[in-house]
């Protein structure tokens, strides 16, 4: 009868641990090592062309293959909007003389290289990419 009652008290707390854990599928910004950390609009004002510097450091950014899982996930939770409206944005910012977007690389391990052999680069990776030593500059 003891076992009755405290099985549901260890399934509530193994359900609260589980729901604490680090999202492994979650974009994490990296930066090149002489990149500072940022926040979440400054992060939005990068990928959108409105801010082309942190602190006073210019810095170029880099998006993932347009329909990876990654792209996606950044698009929703650091940009809050989908793809689709991310690149009807640069379309026309283009189309007006308002720069370019962000170049396109086709994995996490090109982002991570350009990143980290970039002065000034930032990208956003997996959070499961992460490896030691690298510049975490924002987890949204």
């Amino acid at each position: 009868m003891k076992l009755v009652r405290t099985l549901p008290i260890l399934l509530s707390l193994l359900v609260c641990t589980a729901g604490n854990a680090e999202d492994r599928d979650a974009p994490v910004m990296i930066g090149n090592a002489s990149v500072p950390r940022i926040d979440l609009v400054t992060a939005q004002r990068l990928y959108t062309g409105r801010a082309i510097e942190v602190d006073g450091q210019p810095v170029t950014v880099v998006n993932a293959a347009p329909g990876s899982k990654l792209r996606e996930r950044f698009m929703s939770d650091v940009m809050k909007q989908d793809d689709n409206k991310y690149v009807a944005y640069w379309t026309v910012r283009k189309h007006v003389g308002k720069g370019t977007p962000p170049r396109e690389l086709k994995s996490a391990a090109e982002i991570i290289e350009y990143v980290q052999s970039t002065p000034g680069a930032m990208g956003y990776v997996l959070a499961s990419d992460v490896r030691p030593g690298m510049n975490i500059v924002m987890k949204p």
